[in-house]
């Protein structure tokens, strides 16, 4: 059942993501080489403290999954696309890390995640990449108006990645967020005009691009069960907002 939110919810789920987007920065700066994805859900802890916040993710166990995320944070290099476990691996010059994110205030979550390059060897290829995922991200927030509907978001997605020749992991995109960090509906990254659900105000979604720079859609769980990996090996970026729905148009709360 889609719950819509209220003003005062709302506000309280921009607090939510005030600590979201403080969090994402402070582990971008984090992300140099020889920095193991480990130390850097230690600085998300350390922001998530100082905030008195919870984190959404820590013992997490969808039915996908064979155990519960053991982590704040979510730390997805090179060839993994979403749900890497921070673990002692030490981050390389030219890598490209996708760090996912979500916090829980007063009982109302927000979630987002970004894409960058560690260090100063950034290949070409994955600028790109990361900037289509960002600009279909921002093609979908500004489809977030009331009287469009879910499927008009995910056409704006899905449009601009194929246009680039990404792949586009069929299983996995945005969902609607609140007391819940997963809610209804879900929002696919492609998807017909028109079609699905209305889009009114007090409706929150996170909107996340999922973007594979080989062109090809498949993807396999990797031997923990939580990581997603391209199946060609080529790299993939992963950007997130969580975004109301208002009468006056979409409204970002995962920013600063």
């Amino acid at each position: 059942m889609v719950e819509l939110k209220t003003a005062n919810e709302i506000a309280t789920m921009r607090a939510a993501g005030r600590v979201v987007a403080q969090t994402l920065a402070a582990c971008a700066e984090a992300a140099r080489p020889g920095v193991r994805l480990r130390d850097l859900d230690e600085v998300a802890r350390g922001v998530l403290a100082a905030n008195g916040a919870r984190s959404s993710f820590l013992d997490y166990h969808p039915h996908f999954a064979p155990t519960p995320f053991p982590a704040v944070l979510i730390t997805s290099v090179n060839d993994v696309i979403v749900h890497g476990i921070p673990d002692d691996y030490r981050l390389t010059d030219g890598d490209l890390l996708s760090i996912d994110f979500g916090a829980e205030l007063d009982g109302f979550h927000g979630d987002a995640a970004t894409s960058l390059v560690v260090g100063t060897a950034a290949d070409p290829a994955d600028e790109k990449l990361i900037a289509t995922t960002r600009a279909a991200l921002d093609a979908g927030i500004a489809a977030a108006t009331p009287g469009n509907r879910i499927g008009d978001i995910s056409h704006a997605i899905g449009r601009i990645g194929r246009d680039a020749g990404y792949g586009i992991p069929a299983d996995f995109g945005g969902h609607g967020i609140g007391r819940q960090m997963h809610e209804p509906p879900s929002v696919p990254n492609e998807g017909r005009p028109g079609r699905g659900f209305p889009l009114q105000p007090g409706l929150v979604i996170a909107i996340e691009p999922m973007f594979v720079s080989g062109g090809h859609d498949g993807y396999h769980p990797a031997r923990d069960g939580w990581a997603l990996c391209t199946d060609d090996r080529s790299r993939a970026a992963h950007v997130e907002h969580s975004v109301a729905i208002t009468e006056d148009g979409p409204v970002v709360l995962t920013l600063p």
